[in-house]
């Protein structure tokens, strides 16, 4: 009796803790039911969601789109399917001679070049009805001459990769084309059948004839199918069928352009990771050349320019000043000594001017790079403050970005050997291996140099990394500093 009251008195006390029964009774009972309630009705509501979402699935535009491309995909899947096994049955046919070979590889690669312009048809396809972006291929690298260029096209994966997406492509939308006819062909009319048998056999009632082809006269035609129906009851079997081909068509013919989607991301795209690595450094090389050769002629046009004008400016100021010079007793003193003093001052000016134009032309591309790195690397270890032995062994020139990447890798290297090392002598080797150029400068000097943040080295090192080139150091405290650079011959 005493236990019955303690807990009679805890459950009446406010400021005491609930046992479990109190807790159940007072708080969970009574929202259970709403939870159950609430729980039924976000099911009812997700259940209907997805009845809504499956009816009014196959009439919205993506899948209005998707039909369409499976029927054009489908359209122009048969002609590319048939030329690229015209074309490669004919030009192996034809290399089967040696004369036969003269015509039959031009034909392979017209064939190839045709396949990358077919394969363009379909991104943009696929693009417009499919919302599908996939980056075209990388062009084919340029070689000179003619056999360079069919080289070039003989050996262009993306060619090939669009005529093995040619030949895939047309089972794999001929099943979506299937996909697109079990809608129309037999699920509309499946789902519709009673309607529609019903107005069929009124007109036969009132006299019409119906004669259909003998191709069509089998069960797979639904008009056979309804004039072999005479009972309207036994209409409504073929109900089920439409609704079960008319609402699944849509996500079949969705699967189908997915795959079709993959096969063009996979064979009409940029390609896999490593031909794209490949494709990445082409093109890295054209740019990195086409930027020396205008970095080249940036050079030249101030030379022959901007610089040239200055000189003539310089000269005619030095004339006017030797006139003015003779007519100091003739004229007045005043005038002519204030006239001098600004022709003296314009004349300095033209030759300050001068000095950094040429600096800068220099900076931008050292007209010695013209005769080759090997002359460049003489002249800068003719004038470095520091004596240096010059060892130069290339036996093949490098291009000319890496000829200039290398000559300021070395004026650099050279210029700190002279600054920071206390050095009293500096080796400059240069060394092509093929495939490889090394730079390398060594000294006598204190040692101790590392790259920091904002220094020369950490500059000459993002300036490599640019090409895919390296930059080593060894530079032990009180040791010789060692500083090895190298660079792909062709960036």
């Amino acid at each position: 009796m005493s236990s019955v009251i303690a807990v009679t008195d805890q459950r009446a006390d406010p400021a005491g803790p609930l046992p479990y029964a109190a807790w159940r009774e007072a708080i969970v009972l009574p929202v259970l039911p709403a939870l159950a309630r609430d729980g039924r009705r976000a099911f009812e509501r997700r259940v209907l969601w997805l009845l809504w979402k499956l009816l009014r699935e196959p009439f919205t535009g993506r899948a209005v789109r998707e039909r369409q491309y499976t029927i054009i995909g489908f359209a122009l899947a048969v002609p590319g399917f048939i030329f690229v096994v015209a074309a490669f049955a004919v030009s192996l046919g034809l290399s089967l001679s040696f004369a036969g070979m003269l015509a039959g590889l031009p034909l392979l690669i017209v064939s190839l070049l045709a396949a990358r312009r077919l394969g363009g048809v379909h991104r943009v396809l696929a693009s417009r009805l499919l919302r599908l972006r996939v980056a075209a291929p990388s062009p084919s690298p340029r070689q000179p001459g003619v056999l360079g260029r069919g080289r070039a096209g003989l050996t262009d994966p993306a060619g090939w990769r669009a005529c093995a997406y040619l030949l895939i492509r047309l089972p794999v939308l001929a099943l979506g084309a299937a996909m697109v006819a079990s809608f129309w062909v037999y699920g509309l009319p499946f789902l519709t059948f009673p309607l529609w048998w019903a107005i069929l056999h009124l007109l036969i009632t009132h006299g019409a004839s119906i004669h259909l082809a003998p191709w069509l006269s089998g069960w797979w035609d639904p008009v056979a199918v309804a004039l072999s129906i005479r009972a309207f009851p036994v209409t409504f079997a073929l109900v089920p069928l439409g609704v079960y081909l008319v609402f699944t068509a849509p996500w079949k013919t969705r699967a189908v352009a997915a795959m079709d989607g993959a096969l063009i991301n996979g064979l009409l795209g940029p390609g896999s990771l490593p031909q794209r690595v490949r494709d990445l450094e082409q093109t890295r090389a054209r740019a990195v050349d086409d930027a020396a050769a205008r970095l080249r002629q940036i050079e030249r046009d101030l030379h022959d320019g901007a610089q040239a004008q200055m000189v003539a400016v310089a000269m005619k100021l030095g004339l006017a000043r030797e006139k003015l010079g003779g007519k100091v007793g003739r004229a007045a003193q005043a005038d002519l000594e204030r006239a001098l003093e600004l022709v003296d001052a314009a004349h300095a000016s033209a030759r300050q001017a001068i000095t950094e134009l040429r600096d800068l032309a220099r900076g931008i591309h050292p007209p010695v790079l013209d005769h080759g790195l090997g002359a460049a690397l003489a002249t800068l270890a003719a004038g470095s403050a520091v004596p240096v032995e010059l060892v130069v062994d290339l036996p093949e020139r490098p291009s000319a970005a890496i000829e200039t990447i290398a000559y300021f890798c070395a004026a650099e290297l050279l210029a700190n050997v002279a600054k920071h090392s206390g050095a009293r002598h500096a080796m400059l080797e240069a060394v092509h291996v093929p495939g490889l150029l090394r730079v390398r400068v060594s000294d006598d000097g204190t040692g101790g140099a590392r790259i920091e943040a904002s220094g020369g080295l950490a500059g000459l090192a993002g300036r490599l990394r640019t090409v895919d080139g390296r930059l080593g150091i060894s530079s032990p405290p009180g040791g010789s500093t060692v500083v090895t650079v190298e660079l792909p011959s062709h960036a």
